[in-house]
């Protein structure tokens, strides 16, 4: 496995806190307009808010932070791209779909004028240099692991079309496709530091036009753009609010600042709909989850895992630590994504039952420090957890620090007994075999690297993974998958104790055709402007 530095295994998870502030050279973008915290009296214009950092790497390939990855949909292409909550495919840069995905060979012909923000051609080496990097196990970028197990090879046919060479039928294929933006190999060969400290040439609707880290970034319209999904509006400013308070009062009001809020807490729903906003609530992957040092004993025998989660009261959690707002964890994936399925093990709150594990596995006097990242979310929860713990005769003791720290010790291999904290892989797709590789794989940090599980168990479970993706029967595809499933709750190295609801608050005077995401961030590719000009 590639060595993975601090910053590697931050992006990896997807949890990074807030990075060094980064400077852009927009370049080929053009210039930026002067700093400002409105989009002003533009037609067409909308202010939006996230509530996380936008000065993370901006690198289509290598990004987790959810700021970056929802404005990356809006400036770049895959060559499939997809509905952002179904993920149901459309042709992107392509001009259109397979027709066959039955085969090891698919062949995609670019949209013809499509066209990069500088104004150059998109072209089919863009696409092979792209695909060469995703592919690159010494360049191992996050998307990596998504392909490298289906995808052989990306060749050029000609300069409008390329040929995919797979390694079997792969019947995620066309979903797997999206979370590979096409980058333009004359901006970014040997310059993907520019990528990640925030410059953007893509072929999408908008292109950025300003980045002021931990503030705001601009867009504008992109004229040349001639695919599937025209930018809706002339400009847009994306606001990064991290604390919840000033989130909530920017949607507020008889004259709200912003039209569109994300990250929006339960507890305000009710407040912001008495003032007329839409606020919707999506489930997704977002989880709470438990990771186990199985290096440290008594951690690596399954039955002490299990006990520690049987001890907790998952509907507890999602009452005090969530406000109400999501479920507890009776599966790997989500019970409430179509592509879930019930786990034999389902972890129901059972605490004789975990004594009872603990008594099998001859372990007494067990004492555990659980280390958190120190979010108001799973501040909440890990409350609940260690009431658990303590009422089984577990004496439990919080470790909360910054989730850097965290996972700066965890990178140089300092010594821990369980880690409590959040993702949320469905931001890159929403098939199983993604949600499960995401957190297991051979080349996975958090069960090779932090959990250190490498052991026969670990290799069965790989090759049950590896069997159903390569399935192409749907029904045996979908019986490896549960027992894949079984096999994951079984062993409960990473495991999830709820899942999290994640809001959306907007202004249907302002806009409509927009959704709450089981994920970070926004969609306006296919918003509706309800206000017309500014």
């Amino acid at each position: 496995m590639t060595p993975i530095s601090r910053r590697d295994l931050l992006r990896f998870t997807g949890m990074a806190g807030a990075a060094a502030a980064f400077t852009v050279a927009l370049g080929a973008c053009g210039a930026g307009p002067a700093s400002t915290n409105k989009t002003g009296a533009t037609t067409g214009s909308i202010t939006a808010v996230l509530g996380y950092g936008n000065n993370q790497t901006w690198d289509p390939l290598q990004t987790a932070s959810a700021f970056s990855m929802a404005a990356i949909l809006h400036c770049y292409e895959s060559l499939v791209e997809g509905d952002p909550i179904t993920r149901e495919p459309f042709p992107g840069l392509a001009k259109a779909l397979p027709a066959d995905l039955t085969g090891t060979r698919m062949t995609f012909e670019l949209r013809d004028g499509a066209t990069w923000h500088d104004g150059r051609p998109v072209t089919a080496d863009d696409v092979v240099f792209t695909y060469d990097r995703v592919l690159s196990p010494s360049e191992n970028v996050l998307v990596h692991s998504f392909f490298s197990h289906w995808l052989d090879a990306v060749r050029k046919v000609d300069e409008r079309t390329v040929e995919f060479v797979l390694k079997f039928p792969f019947p995620y294929a066309l979903q797997r496709i999206q979370s590979a933006k096409i980058a333009p190999k004359h901006v970014f060969e040997g310059k993907w530091a520019d990528a990640a400290g925030g410059k953007v040439v893509g072929s999408g609707p908008y292109k950025v036009t300003e980045q002021a880290p931990l503030s705001h970034t601009a867009f504008e319209k992109f004229a040349q753009y001639n695919g599937p999904l025209p930018a809706v509006y002339d400009r847009m400013l994306w606001k990064s609010i991290v604390d919840a308070a000033p989130r909530v009062a920017a949607i507020s009001g008889a004259a709200p600042d912003a039209q569109i809020v994300e990250n929006i807490p339960a507890a305000n729903a009710e407040q912001l709909r008495s003032a007329g906003r839409t606020v919707e609530f999506a489930d997704g992957g977002n989880n709470l989850f438990l990771l186990f040092n199985t290096a440290h004993a008594p951690f690596g025998d399954k039955r002490v895992r299990q006990a520690l989660h049987y001890a907790i009261d998952g509907q507890k959690m999602v009452d005090i630590g969530l406000k109400g707002a999501g479920s507890p964890a009776t599966s790997f994936i989500n019970p409430k994504l179509p592509s879930s399925q019930p786990a034999a093990i389902d972890f129901a709150y059972d605490p004789a039952k975990a004594k009872a594990l603990l008594q099998e596995a001859g372990v007494t006097g067990l004492s555990v420090t659980l280390s958190t990242t120190n979010t108001s979310l799973v501040a909440d929860c890990v409350k609940v957890i260690k009431e658990a713990w303590d009422a089984i005769g577990v004496p439990t003791t919080l470790d909360s620090q910054d989730t850097k720290a965290l996972f700066s010790k965890l990178d140089n291999g300092t010594d821990f007994h369980v880690v409590a904290t959040t993702n949320n892989p469905l931001q890159f797709g929403n098939d199983p075999d993604l949600l499960t590789r995401y957190y297991y794989a051979d080349t996975s940090i958090l069960t090779t690297r932090y959990a250190r599980w490498t052991g026969p168990e670990s290799q069965a479970l790989l090759a049950l993974q590896d069997a159903a993706a390569a399935e192409p029967d749907a029904t045996e595809r979908a019986a490896l998958t549960k027992q894949l499933m079984d096999m994951i709750a079984d062993q409960a190295v990473v495991y999830p104790v709820v899942f999290t609801q994640l809001g959306t608050a907007w202004d249907p005077k302002s806009l409509s055709g927009v959704r709450a995401q089981g994920y970070p961030g926004i969609y306006l590719n296919k918003a509706v402007n309800m206000a017309g000009p500014a």
